[in-house]
């Protein structure tokens, strides 16, 4: 399992450089200079870009509703590109280089307030996935196809499942495209060699992995700049979601990035000699100062590169600098709208550049600018007319239904059920505001509520500039455990009643979010009182089980439903059991079939008369649904894993078994997941939060000081195995 660490990964700690852990509390404000929290706000965007994490998870994600997903795609890792699950190679190079330019431009902040490792390990898994692409004559651009993809809607975990229903077999892998040497494919090559070269600057001293990703760099922008050319990509799949309107722009970017990677003069020669063919403004031979840098156009960004790398051209920073600062329609007089769908991307990233710039290039009086990036960034953080927070989770005021599949968690192919994202997708900055202030927290608004990879990409780097000048403080506890909605049920109803018997409709119902999931050997159980039976001087094994529908059997007999015999509970209660071998009968990704419907009559021998439903145990919540549209789920149908409880209440009245954590002053010592039990396990949650993979609450760390020294560390380990082996 994803996040389960073994022993040998345990043992392997003790060996390492002791890692304290001072316990703090979060301020209500960081600074006596700002009243947002930058640092939380970092914590929370990497933490989207874990939400985004494609093919197997690795143990250091923390996101408790993900799990291993499109495991057979031709290269798996990499980022989901948006609420979807292609992978555009464009955008997710754009953004994985500029997560990079975040970490090589400020490093001392994101060290500071505890972030670095969270974020080497975001860049490394993505730079990994980049790096796979090259396979040396060819190049993976995309994974998954955007037209099929777009037509369900539910979680990645389930998705072949998903696409089947509409008659797409992934079974052996999804569509894939590549780009051959004198293809034209220059942009989203020339991105991801600028993604590479970046990832190896800011993660030098950081990876052993640096040195490969330059080889995969210099490999891709030899093709890009072969080749000259966008023709192939802009007739692909790709152009109907991200279209490239030019590529010298991408060629310089990662010249200028190849440049800081290799200190290779060759690289800045190119850089220069893309110049000319460089955007221009309109009926003007003026290198382009207006627009702003995103996705599709970096220009703006490998000019302040390149004012970096040579001490020219800082003039025409100066100048998008001064449009954007003077020029631009501001929302609410404050940030800068660029462009209605993710305004708030562009002033983010906007924000970004101009910090760049400011601290490192000679510009004059950078006040304006400064004032200009603190703007857009507090904004987006909650200090405009709303007190609306356009990050998921962050904030009293934040958004609670972004556009996204996996965070919906719907299980029916339906945008609109249930009514409220089931998780909370933290971290993500959704699109913004009208450009008359008001916002719309619609699922099913993309203008207002989409998410991205891209739109997280100048937000992120822009946190590490606002936590290098003012610090801040991560919350400790996150992410808090979600509150979880049932997730096996049945939805029942009597669709008759008589004197000789009942018949039933039992849907038995997978809603699994956390993650969505087959779960194999499920089952349930109706139970009924057969005491009018016996007193008629019969059995209970002669009542008649006759099975009228068993719709699993509609996709395939290996998926039937096995039916158990009429088998004792206690005294004079008896249960009928349907158990679902193969648990891909019912799963929460259509209407069709995150239910499984069996139709059962229990029957008395007599025909005559004598049956009672009504003392029957689980027909308690059934009497009213007779000729009723639609069943109601009742906790007395009990649900089962393996013979397990996991949901209802027994006629006895047992209950799952379900751990209740004690109270905070009542905790064990060793108690870390305050579980009651001193175990294996929490040794485990230790082990993470020392390696800075899991965040522990305060009373946890006061369950986990087992030195007593007011410190949380290898030690602590240490001492906890020794008491689990006395």
């Amino acid at each position: 399992m994803k996040k389960i660490l073994s022993v040998i990964c345990a043992a392997a700690v003790f060996t390492s450089s002791a890692i304290t852990a001072m316990r703090t509390e979060t301020p209500e404000t960081v600074s006596a200079e700002t009243s947002v929290n930058y640092a939380e706000a970092l914590q929370k965007s990497l933490y989207f870009y874990e939400c985004q994490q494609a093919g197997p998870l690795p143990a250091w994600n923390r996101v408790e509703w993900r799990g291993d997903s499109t495991v057979t795609d031709f290269i798996t890792g990499g980022w989901y590109d948006a609420g979807d699950h292609v992978k555009f190679n464009l955008p997710m190079a754009y953004s994985a280089a500029m997560m990079a330019w975040g970490l090589y431009q400020y490093p001392d902040g994101i060290e500071e307030c505890g972030e670095m490792t969270n974020y080497v390990n975001n860049l490394t898994f993505v730079m990994d996935y980049l790096a796979a692409c090259d396979l040396g004559d060819e190049i993976v651009y995309q994974v998954g196809n955007g037209q099929e993809d777009h037509t369900w809607w539910g979680a990645v975990e389930l998705y072949e499942y998903g696409q089947a229903e509409n008659g797409n077999d992934y079974s052996a892998g999804r569509p894939y495209y590549t780009a051959k040497a004198g293809e034209g494919y220059s942009a989203v090559l020339g991105e991801m060699a600028a993604a590479l070269a970046a990832g190896a600057a800011a993660l030098d001293g950081r990876s052993d992995k640096t040195d490969e990703y330059i080889s995969h760099a210099v490999n891709m922008f030899e093709m890009a700049d072969t080749a000259k050319s966008d023709t192939d990509y802009n007739g692909s799949d790709a152009s109907g979601f991200y279209r490239s309107s030019h590529f010298y722009d991408e060629l310089f970017w990662a010249a200028n990035w190849l440049y800081i990677a290799t200190g290779e003069q060759t690289y800045l020669d190119k850089a220069t000699s893309y110049i000319p063919n460089l955007g221009k403004e309109l009926g003007s031979d003026e290198l382009k100062y207006s627009w702003a840098h995103c996705w599709d156009d970096v220009q703006q960004g490998g000019m302040i590169l390149y004012a970096q790398n040579t001490g020219t051209y800082t003039d025409r920073v100066k100048r998008h600098l001064d449009y954007l600062v003077n020029e631009v329609t501001r929302v609410d007089g404050a940030i800068v709208y660029i462009q209605n769908w993710g305004c708030l991307r562009y002033a983010t990233t906007c924000g970004f550049l101009a910090a760049v710039a400011c601290d490192t290039l000679s510009l004059g009086d950078t006040a304006a600018y400064e004032e200009f990036y603190k703007t857009q960034i507090d904004y987006a953080l909650g200090d405009n007319p709303l007190g609306q927070s356009y990050v998921v989770g962050y904030g009293e005021n934040y958004p609670k239904n972004p556009h996204h599949r996996t965070a919906h968690a719907s299980w029916n192919n339906s945008v609109y059920e249930p009514e409220e994202n089931r998780h909370i997708l933290y971290g993500a900055l959704v699109g913004g505001p009208n450009q008359d202030g008001t916002y719309e927290d619609d699922r099913n608004n993309y203008i207002n509520n989409e998410v991205a990879c891209d739109y997280n990409a100048g937000f992120t780097g822009l946190l590490c500039k606002m936590v290098d000048e003012y610090g801040g403080e991560t919350d400790p506890s996150f992410p808090e455990p979600e509150t979880r909605d049932a997730e096996f049920f049945v939805e029942a109803m009597l669709k008759q009643s008589s004197s000789s018997g009942v018949s039933l409709s039992l849907k038995f119902t997978n809603h699994t979010a956390w993650p969505a999931r087959v779960v194999d050997n499920m089952s349930y159980r109706y139970y009924f009182d057969a005491s009018e039976v016996i007193s008629a001087g019969y059995s209970a094994s002669d009542i008649v089980v006759r099975v009228d529908r068993d719709q699993a059997t509609m996709y395939g007999q290996e998926y039937a439903a096995e039916i158990s015999p009429i088998t004792q509970y206690k005294d004079n209660i008896y249960y009928i059991e349907i158990k679902y071998p193969n648990g891909a009968a019912i799963l929460p990704i259509s209407e069709g079939r995150h239910q499984c419907e069996t139709m059962l009559a229990l029957v008395f021998p007599n025909y005559g008369n004598g049956w009672d439903a009504s003392n029957d145990y689980s027909n308690t919540d059934l009497m009213d649904t007779i000729g009723a549209e639609e069943g109601v789920v009742t906790d007395k149908i009990t649900v089962y894993n393996n013979g397990v409880l996991v949901y209802g209440i027994e006629p006895d009245g047992t209950k799952p078994d379900v751990s209740t954590p004690t109270e905070p002053d009542e905790y064990l010592k060793g108690d870390v997941n305050l579980n009651g039990n001193v175990e294996l396990s929490d040794v485990v949650l230790l082990v993470k939060y020392t390696l800075a993979i899991k965040s522990l609450k305060s009373e946890q760390l006061d369950a986990a000081d087992m030195t007593e020294d007011n410190k949380v560390n290898i030690f602590d380990v240490s001492a906890l195995k020794g008491a689990l082996t006395e």
